[in-house]
């Protein structure tokens, strides 16, 4: 019976990853190529893109991927998704169990090759606090985030 559960407990375990699994490469393509564009254009196009509505890096309609940009000291710089966050300290947001996702985020981001953060939010699509994970690399006093929903 045990060596029955285990395999049946993995698959159902690893079923919410589907979806994860096929956006992490997305998610993290994007922050890279946010990366490459600040290298390219500068800190300030970088941003501007983000920022705008129609920009390369905002959320589209039907899709959830977009970048957001902190300095290392937990200020938006930019945010893809709620303009209204430029400018603001978020260092010390929790999500609904309390995480510092921020913090972890800046953490996550000045590892060499950056690195996943896991937090819940609530998610525009569903309306519904979701589990969220975010790819984040930091280059320049700038990290850039990119998350997915589970």
């Amino acid at each position: 019976m045990r060596s029955f559960l285990i395999p049946v407990l993995t698959c159902v375990m690893a079923l919410p990853l589907g979806a994860q699994a096929a956006d992490r490469p997305k998610a993290e393509a994007l922050v890279k190529e946010g990366l490459a564009f600040m290298k390219a254009n500068g800190k300030e196009k970088l941003l501007d893109e983000i920022q705008k509505g129609s920009g390369k890096f905002h959320v589209k309609p039907g899709s959830t991927l977009y970048l957001a940009a902190y300095d290392l000291n937990g200020t938006v710089l930019a945010h893809g998704a709620d303009a209204a966050l430029k400018g603001l300290n978020r260092l010390n947001v929790k999500d609904p169990d309390g995480v510092q996702y921020i913090k972890l985020q800046i953490a996550a981001g000045q590892q060499k090759g950056g690195g996943w953060v896991n937090f819940k939010r609530l998610n525009p699509e569903t309306r519904k606090i979701e589990a969220k994970t975010s790819y984040c690399l930091a280059e320049n006093g700038v990290v850039v985030f990119c998350g997915i929903y589970q």
